[in-house]
């Protein structure tokens, strides 16, 4: 009798887990296909996408919530690591590629269910204005809302990338990125300035670069058409 209820037993605990393997590989393959950047402070249902692959493999024990916090960060420069890939934290085509979660821009369905341009545009304010926080925290209102322009005047140019992320985090574009002073809370004030330079504000009137001259920097810099300087900050294009 107890060896049938046994073998009951490790029946029933077979075809659990065989469910549970089930689940979690059905889970992975209706991932849906991820378009754009993801990093610190980003949240939505790409994020979760993230999470699920990240828990499924190890790497994320945390919960599948879509806010993209210090867990989330810890567990992705893990993944990157362990596939050779810059651990930078931050979710881009390579690291979503190794995921099997990218899929092109233009390839992208435009829907507002997964996530609404609200939620995008919260997404980029808080990351330019963290941006503004590292590179001219000190500076004068006017300074903080140029840098913040910069980054957008690079966005429009085909000069650079076409997104306020790929902008941020293209290699060697800002020092803060490369220090992780980026990942400090904005102040009211970087916010503001943020969102003033989104709705339009460019005291830069075109800028794409921006420097401390009292600081080293290249030579070629100096090549660049200046336009005016605001604080310690010179802007040219």
């Amino acid at each position: 009798m107890k060896k049938m209820e046994r073998k009951t037993l490790l029946g029933m605990l077979m075809i659990f887990l065989l469910l549970l393997g089930w689940g979690w590989h059905w889970a992975e393959q209706s991932l849906p296909a991820i378009s754009r950047t993801l990093f610190w402070g980003s949240s939505g249902a790409d994020v979760r996408s993230v999470q699920a692959k990240l828990k499924a493999w190890g790497y994320y024990t945390g919960p599948i919530d879509g806010i993209y916090g210090s867990s989330t960060w810890t567990a992705v420069r893990k993944f990157q690591r362990a596939n050779g890939l810059t651990p930078d934290g931050v979710v881009g085509p390579a690291t979503l590629k190794a995921m099997g979660l990218w899929t092109s821009p233009a390839r992208a369905v435009r829907t507002t269910t997964t996530i609404s341009r609200g939620l995008m545009r919260r997404n980029d304010l808080t990351l330019l204005a963290r941006l503004v926080q590292a590179e001219a925290g000190g500076e004068p209102y006017e300074g903080q809302v140029a840098v913040a322009a910069v980054v957008l005047n690079r966005v429009a140019s085909p000069l650079f990338p076409n997104t306020i992320a790929d902008v941020i985090f293209q290699p060697l574009a800002f020092e803060s990125v490369s220090n992780g002073l980026i990942n400090r809370p904005p102040s009211a004030t970087a916010l503001q300035a943020a969102r003033d330079a989104l709705n339009g504000y460019d005291p830069t009137q075109g800028a794409l670069f921006f420097w401390n001259p009292s600081k080293p920097v290249s030579s070629w810099i100096w090549s660049r058409p200046i336009i005016r300087r605001i604080g310690d900050h010179v802007f040219a294009r």
